[in-house]
């Protein structure tokens, strides 16, 4: 009888914990602590990512599941303006990239992040021959198609890439195949069934065509193998189906989301003979093209219907388990009208002061993690006032702030020891509509409306008294910071958006995807996050993180706010009021997945 170490050629470990690393995959071992046998399984599924910069559909893309670009399209709602857009994924969430030279939608897309392909598509309601090459940071315009072509799909890289299917005016299906070397498009070998919003996947010298519309058939499973001269048709898909989201090579492929009789969640695997069903999506869709180089990760973003979609979603094969970013519901505020409010702490220990809608308020109230307490008021009832804070929250201070709704402005400022308020010196420019970062003993107020024009006065605080220290490079109200008396962060406002400081100069930093005001930002200079910003006359749910050089998205809040209390770290944040609604945000997790070995 063979015993484990024959068949595998590895004892059986003995440990009193589990391993936390990749070198137990395929082993198993006993626990000694939970008296059990235990191994790892691997885990295949979709899981929620941030979500776009701007939804979209009848888009392209390009590049792999942590470093992808997706161009195109259209957004709405209807009439669905065509877009020349371009964003960009590192692997937690989206910013704008480069523009296209010309809008279209129903195009091709080929290559990787930094060296990407556009290719056909509608422009204008005239199908095109444009091909553009990215360079990583912009479009130049590259060799045009053989024939004018949209629907089609695509596989390759910037330099050697194949556009296959698709259709030309009026309606004419296509089985045409084109190459490109970098520089032109030659003709190559036929698909042997002409199809239209095909699935596409692989390189140049070996790529798959599967599923599409081929009239009559409204969505065929047929699939056909490139070898780099013709087509060869091989086993059927399971489910026949057409433009949804496809990656991979030849050998290992996924083809995911699309239409049959309707948008469809289902994934299907392909290792270069058969096809086998693998686990859905969170969000049936079609109209986009997916990112990934294998079968193990994907990405599939945007799409339709109604109209253009700003959902991500990611596909991951390994031995983890992977828990994406997320916001979730913590204990109301007692009172939940605090616009304007000043926030400092940590998730589990903070503290809300001040604020008000129609009214304003002197009210202090505390966070535990699960619940809030009301603690000793203000000295001043104001709102639309910033603070301070070393953590824990009982060495806070809070300046500036209006005493009404339209003013007047003040400079008081007022410091909590943990158990009361005390008035202390105020600031040299009275003020509202601030930011605030720092401690109790290095703060810093920085502009603000006295009223008038958006002020860039800045003071820093010591502790005991405000000086007067270098201007912002542009005045700015309704905004946030953080970060320390030398290593701060500002962020909002329409005008100016953002800025890092040092401790003594201002240096301007890239602006929010979506720019706005009324913004509040927690966490430090080299890893910020901002939410629900106000980039119009409303509130809203937008996230976005920083991560020492750009803003990209991050997971949107359940409920739509602005101007309320946020603290925390950008892995670790909160946010309150208004409304009363409290939410916690906890970064993405990664876990191994450890199964227990039982006899049932």
């Amino acid at each position: 009888m063979s015993t484990y170490k024959n068949l595998i050629g590895k004892d059986v470990n003995f440990l009193s914990t589990d391993p936390d690393n990749d070198a137990a995959e395929g082993q198993i071992w006993y626990n000694s602590t939970s008296d059990a046998f235990k191994d790892l399984l691997v885990n295949s599924a979709w899981a929620s990512a941030s979500n776009l910069v701007s939804g979209r559909n009848q888009t392209a893309a390009a590049g792999t599941q942590d470093a992808s670009i997706l161009f195109g399209g259209v957004e709405g709602p209807p009439p669905n303006a065509e877009s020349g857009v371009t964003q960009e994924y590192n692997g937690s969430g989206w910013s704008n990239g480069g523009s296209m030279s010309a809008s279209r939608y129903e195009l091709g897309g080929a290559g990787t992040q930094t060296a990407g392909l556009a290719f056909g598509g509608i422009d204008g309601g005239s199908n095109t021959t444009a091909t553009e090459e990215y360079g990583g940071t912009s479009w130049t315009s590259g060799g045009a198609l053989t024939q004018a072509t949209y629907e089609q799909a695509g596989a390759g890289t910037q330099t050697a890439a194949l556009a296959f299917g698709g259709q030309r005016q009026p309606e004419i299906m296509e089985n045409n195949t084109q190459k490109y070397d970098g520089s032109s498009w030659t003709n190559t070998g036929s698909l042997n069934e002409a199809r239209r919003f095909a699935f596409g996947f692989g390189i140049q010298t070996a790529a798959v065509a599967a599923g599409g519309s081929s009239p009559p058939t409204p969505n065929t499973t047929s699939t056909e193998e490139f070898n780099g001269s013709s087509w060869t048709t091989v086993n059927n898909m399971n489910t026949g189906r057409r433009n949804g989201g496809s990656s991979g090579i030849l050998t290992a492929g996924l083809v995911y989301g699309g239409a049959d009789s309707s948008p469809s969640n289902k994934t299907e695997e392909y290792n270069g003979t058969t096809w086998s069903v693998q686990s859905t999506l969170g969000t049936a869709r079609y109209n986009h093209y997916g990112a990934g180089t294998d079968n193990a990760t994907a990405l599939y973003a945007a799409g339709g219907p109604p109209s253009g979609l700003a959902i991500t979603e990611e596909y991951t094969r390994s031995i983890n388990v992977i828990t994406a970013a997320a916001w979730a519901s913590g204990g109301n505020l007692n009172t939940g009208g605090r616009n304007g409010a000043a926030a400092s702490g940590v998730q589990t220990a903070s503290i809300i002061a001040g604020g008000g809608l129609g009214t304003v308020l002197n009210n202090t109230e505390s966070y535990n993690g699960s619940s809030w307490t009301n603690l000793p008021t203000l000295g001043t009832a104001r709102g639309y006032m910033a603070g301070a804070t070393a953590s824990p929250y009982t060495a806070t201070v809070v300046f500036g702030g209006a005493t009404g709704p339209g003013g007047p402005y003040v400079g008081n400022s007022e410091e909590y020891n943990g158990s009361s308020w005390s008035e202390e010196n105020d600031l040299n420019t009275a003020r509202g509509y601030l930011a605030g970062f720092g401690t109790q003993t290095a703060g810093v107020a920085a502009g603000g409306t006295t009223p008038g024009p958006r002020a860039a006065e800045v003071e820093e605080y010591n502790g005991t008294s405000w000086s007067e220290v270098n201007n912002m490079p542009a005045g700015a109200i309704a905004f946030g910071g953080c970060g320390t008396q030398t290593t701060g962060l500002i962020i909002g406002d329409v005008p100016m958006q953002g800025a890092t400081y040092d401790g003594t100069n201002w240096t301007t930093i890239p602006t929010l995807n979506t720019p706005g005001n009324y913004n509040k930002v927690f966490g430090t200079s080299a890893s910020a996050m901002t939410a629900g910003r106000n980039p119009s006359p409303v509130a809203g749910t937008a996230v976005e993180e920083w991560n020492g050089t750009s803003w990209f998205t991050q997971a949107s809040l359940a409920t739509a706010r602005f101007n309320g209390g946020e603290t925390g770290t950008s892995t670790s944040g909160l946010v309150a009021g208004p409304p009363p609604a409290t939410e916690e945000f906890t970064a993405g997790t990664s876990a191994l997945n450890i199964k227990t070995i039982t006899t049932s």
